[in-house]
């Protein structure tokens, strides 16, 4: 059994935001913490447009590795992190918890899409240092 942070990247659909999230954290921050995603809702596939820009961008199949999941589907976590999700952000019980007030880029250009991206990318590097010396 680990003893790694549980850290869950959560907004309402768990299909885009969440799911670039997730996948970045288990790039960059495999060693520190376990890398988690859901929502209240889910979606019968990840964005298609995320998926094929991390694909693009980071050699990252999401496709492979995750599917849309849905909080109460999560383990025990340690640290929750809100996408930005505005009145209807899902709670889950969490030691430390904070939000990133990130817009969907969904249906927006890739550009849109792409700085995103970068700001979530940003993020989960600055988690996992902040991480590594106990938050």
């Amino acid at each position: 059994m680990s003893n790694k942070t549980k850290v869950a990247f959560i907004c309402v659909h768990n299909s885009c935001r969440s799911q670039i999230a997730e996948a970045l954290g288990k790039q960059y921050g495999s060693e520190v913490f376990e890398s988690y995603s859901g929502g209240t809702e889910t979606k019968p596939q990840i964005n298609q447009d995320a998926v094929r820009l991390m694909k693009q961008e980071y050699g990252i199949d999401m496709e492979a590795t995750q599917h849309s999941k849905l909080i109460d589907d999560l383990p025990e976590i340690d640290v929750g992190i809100t996408m930005g999700c505005n009145v209807q952000c899902p709670f889950l019980p969490s030691r430390h918890r904070e939000d990133w007030g990130l817009e969907d880029p969904s249906g927006k250009s890739d550009e849109e899409f792409l700085q995103v991206i970068s700001v979530i990318d940003a993020k989960v590097q600055e988690l996992v240092t902040r991480l590594k010396h106990g938050l």
